[in-house]
């Protein structure tokens, strides 16, 4: 550590405040950790990159304030290249459209009510070591705020920075290899059609290796295009799919509220995704669904279970906590998946993408077609974590 430089010290610094950045602080901070969350951007209402479709387990498994989502949603099209549509209905309430940016405002709510310490508007900017901080390491963080330059010891890092992490980069972590690019734009004042709906759009043309979609829930209109970057244009493919909604759905009254887009990883979750310094969350971790870019649920998941492991190591200063944090274990519970994107991102044939589209209207291949959307397989199980760390064991503010 640098002589004569005033450092500021925490149990954990967090680098990212989506979705995975805010589960994992808000679960530490309540349990005692002393928690810097750190945001480049200067609200976490800023670019929202995820449509945010919330499937039924994570709205069983966790409290989602219901202010935050939209309205249920049951019943999903699935169209063909020629646009032959499956309707697929489920007696259960399957899907929610967060309100994103509401929901990432609350929670950064609850982490500055559990005592996190925020930091938005803040680059992360690399790691030094830090061999003279208490007898297990730990490092410091470097971050840069408005030309400012920061030093904060911690005794771990989460990195919740995104598919393309610095933090892995610097931990020596597995990176993401492979991703989609999605982009899309949220409209209010398109009137419903009828029942809230998710209309998937197979399509090798507008969407490479991936979907085009709309999303109707009756307050909000999502319609977005997704597929690998090298074969497609997105914001092109965005307006002429767009253009070609405008004759299935009423957008003459229509405003566009929001466009968001990035990247999204789907070659499955990391192998090597924690070591003694810290871990990865979120798409950084690979936390998304392969054949369905689903990263949600996931990414609730897998934070909780992060935010679990990294109190028990803590408090005991044990590595061996760190080891139930296993990206191969994870990993082995997507194979299947792994091996259908493999053969999605494959097909550029739109003859027999039809053809298999056909053959999925008909039994007993249509089940298929239902696990996809309503199946219930996601993250191993873990149970929503409320990691706590005894008076005295931490050292909150170490």
């Amino acid at each position: 550590m640098t002589e004569g430089i005033q450092v500021e010290r925490f149990d954990v610094v967090v680098v990212g405040a989506g979705l995975a950045g805010l589960q994992a602080t808000r679960l530490l901070a309540r349990g005692g950790a002393r928690v810097l969350l750190v945001e480049r951007k200067n609200s976490v209402e800023d670019s929202v990159h995820t449509t945010g479709i919330f499937v039924r387990r994570t709205l069983e498994d966790f409290d989602l304030p219901r202010e935050c989502l939209g309205p249920p949603v049951r019943r999903v099209k699935l169209y063909s290249p020629a646009r032959r549509a499956q309707v697929l209905e489920s007696g259960h309430d399957e899907f929610r459209v967060g309100r994103m940016g509401r929901l990432y405002e609350r929670m950064l709510e609850e982490c500055l009510d559990a005592r996190a310490a925020w930091s938005p508007a803040t680059r992360y900017a690399g790691l030094e070591g830090a061999r003279d901080f208490e007898s297990g390491g730990g490092v410091v963080v470097r971050l840069e705020r408005a030309g400012v330059e920061r030093r904060v010891a911690a005794r771990f890092i989460i990195g919740g920075d995104g598919a393309r992490s610095r933090v892995a980069r610097d931990l020596g972590l597995d990176e993401n290899r492979e991703w989609i690019v999605g982009v899309e734009d949220v409209f209010r004042g398109v009137p419903p059609e009828g029942e809230p709906c998710f209309h998937c759009f197979l399509d090798p043309r507008l969407a490479p290796g991936y979907l085009a979609w709309v999303v109707c829930d009756g307050e909000e209109t999502h319609v977005g295009v997704g597929g690998y970057a090298q074969d497609f244009d997105p914001a092109r493919a965005l307006e002429e799919f767009r253009a070609e909604m405008a004759r299935r759905f009423d957008f003459t009254r229509a405003r566009r509220v929001e466009r968001r887009g990035g990247r999204i990883p789907v070659g499955g979750v990391l192998k090597r995704i924690v070591c003694r310094r810290g871990l990865l969350v979120g798409d950084a971790a690979g936390a998304v669904s392969p054949l369905t870019a689903g990263g949600l649920d996931p990414c609730m998941r897998l934070s909780s279970h992060a935010a679990e492991v990294v109190a028990r190591y803590l408090s005991t200063g044990d590595e061996a906590a760190l080891a139930r944090y296993s990206g191969a274990r994870f990993r082995s519970r997507f194979l299947s998946r792994l091996w259908m994107r493999r053969a999605l991102s494959s097909v550029r044939s739109p003859a027999l993408l039809e053809a298999a589209c056909a053959l999925s209207r008909r039994a007993p291949f249509d089940s298929f077609a239902r696990h996809v959307f309503f199946g219930r397989g996601s993250f191993p199980d873990a149970a929503p974590a409320r990691p706590s760390l005894k008076a005295g064991e931490s050292g909150a503010a170490v």
